[in-house]
């Protein structure tokens, strides 16, 4: 677990620089005093949490220094942490699979979110903890997607379902949900279209995606994973919300957080829109993209050491 934290803490080291670094300074450097507050609240907004997050953390942080009259600089910030790891949500254990076989999984979101690397390296983890998995190129408007699942696929040793560009997406989800019963086999992973210069276009094909699995694998999908680059600050939420109100939304997958000096999106998502956080991602291999720990997650931003 402490490997883990350290990965995803050095990932977001852009963050910690830029945001958890002037907190410590702000709440070490001093006595704690309302005065102060003004400050936290320019330096979170600066994170990109949202308005919404900023002000239940600035209340909820106001109420606990009233409450445990800290007297030491080092307990505001751990007040300050326990406020914002209980504004966030996680899926226990968003790797589960249901006991009818096959589960299906399916990913949407913006494309350059990394939703197709994502799906590859989801089919990878997957096939580690001993399952059978087959993926599903979806994406038909795009052809260097259908190529980077199929890398994908190869590395993982995982066959990859798709058809000719153009073709119709619900077709290849179709035949994803079709093979994996045929093959008994544990979960089918399918990466979608994310281009949003049609929005209605897009919606009405996710839509009919769902139907269709719906159909084919009673329960399906299982899970919806949105996609959100966490570099697009205020964008990605605006994106979340347009997936959100077209397909129901199991969890956030927040990427990209090692390229970013502002990685609080993910209160921004989950304070506005509800969404838990299932992974986020911190680079490019493989063991980057972890399973989303709340605590963790906050730490890294704060720059504090990992529990005991």
């Amino acid at each position: 677990m402490a490997g883990l934290f350290e990965r995803l803490k050095q990932g977001m080291s852009r963050t910690r620089g830029e945001i958890g670094d002037r907190i410590r300074t702000l709440v070490g450097g001093r006595e704690w005093s309302d005065a102060l507050y003004d400050d936290l609240e320019e330096i979170l907004y600066e994170a990109d949490l949202g308005s919404q997050a900023v002000e239940e953390i600035l209340n909820g942080l106001r109420q606990a220094v009233r409450e445990r009259h800290p007297a030491l600089q080092a307990e505001v910030l751990e007040l300050l942490r326990q406020v914002m790891v209980a504004m966030l949500d996680s899926i226990e254990d968003p790797y589960a699979l249901p006991e009818a076989r096959p589960a299906v999984w399916v990913l949407v979101g913006v494309n350059g979110t990394g939703k197709t690397t994502t799906a590859g390296k989801l089919a990878q983890r997957m096939k580690e903890r001993g399952h059978s998995v087959i993926l599903g190129a979806a994406d038909t408007f795009r052809a260097a997607a259908a190529e980077q699942l199929a890398e994908w696929g190869r590395r993982a040793h995982v066959d990859v379902v798709r058809q000719a560009e153009g073709a119709d997406p619900a077709a290849v989800a179709f035949d994803s949900v079709r093979a994996a019963q045929a093959r008994h086999l544990d979960l089918a992973v399918i990466d979608t279209a994310g281009r949003l210069h049609n929005k209605s276009h897009l919606m009405q094909e996710l839509a009919k995606i769902m139907r269709v699995v719906g159909r084919e694998c009673p329960g399906a999908p299982h899970r919806v994973l949105l996609v959100v680059d966490a570099t697009t600050g205020q964008n990605g939420l605006e994106q979340a919300r347009v997936f959100g109100e077209a397909v129901q939304v199991s969890g956030i997958v927040l990427t990209k957080l090692d390229g970013t000096a502002k990685g609080g999106a993910a209160f921004a998502i989950h304070r506005t829109l509800g969404f838990p956080i299932a992974f986020v991602g911190v680079g490019e291999a493989l063991d980057d993209l972890m399973v989303f720990d709340a605590d963790q997650y906050v730490r890294a931003i704060l720059g504090m050491d990992a529990p005991d």
